[in-house]
């Protein structure tokens, strides 16, 4: 083969990768912008969360660091979106005390959320004797006698996006809402009942 066919050999070889790669890129190019096209039309967001009541029966210590604790809740969830259903597979929601949880997990009922839609959960949160460490002993003194506490009402779950009839796969929930509580006829040892403060907390939410 003399070098001439060769050259002409390289030549075409490398063409053919120059149209192949041409071609990748605009495929590339189409999916990007059909991406950005359907998210520009769906304008997709995550579902939004409000803790509207929160009612504490039960908050006592005893003297081995045990804890326990009794809450009802009324949760709120709302989907925004108008185009995007949402599929709730998973719900856990629990009640944290500085960063420490306090009562076993709950089971929300699988569900799914409309367009637009609102759902409401009033679930009883309960923890018999749980123990915590002694800080937390001293900090649940410390605000039985101001008066004031803070729990965090939190969720761990699984969603699933729902658009026309394509069903997305799982994508992870956490829900953190913090709620100010105030206990009334406080300084008889933490048996009275604290009531949340009128106003509803939005609760903070990573999908």
């Amino acid at each position: 083969m003399s070098a001439k066919d060769c050259g002409n050999h390289d030549h075409k070889r490398r063409k053919l990768y120059r149209r192949l790669f041409s071609a990748f890129l605009a495929f590339v190019i189409i999916v990007l912008l059909v991406i950005l096209i359907i998210w520009l039309v769906l304008r997709p967001t995550k579902p939004r969360f409000v803790l509207q009541d929160a009612s504490v029966y039960q908050f006592n210590l005893s003297g081995l660091n045990l804890l326990s604790t009794t809450v009802q809740i009324s949760l709120v969830s709302r989907n925004p979106n108008d185009r995007i259903g949402v599929y709730y597979d998973r719900l856990v929601v629990y009640a944290s005390y500085r960063n420490q949880q306090v009562t076993l997990g709950t089971v929300l009922p699988s569900t799914y959320q409309g367009h637009n839609e609102v759902i409401v959960w009033s679930p009883f949160l309960n923890g018999a004797s749980v123990p915590v460490s002694p800080y937390l002993g001293l900090a649940i003194g410390q605000d039985q006698n101001v008066g004031y506490y803070i729990l965090n009402i939190k969720v761990d779950g699984r969603v699933r996006w729902k658009v026309g009839t394509w069903i997305s796969g799982h994508y992870h929930l956490n829900v953190n809402c913090p709620a100010y509580l105030r206990l009334d006829g406080h300084g008889g040892g933490g048996n009275g009942v604290m009531v949340k403060l009128q106003v509803p907390v939005g609760c903070s939410v990573d999908v």
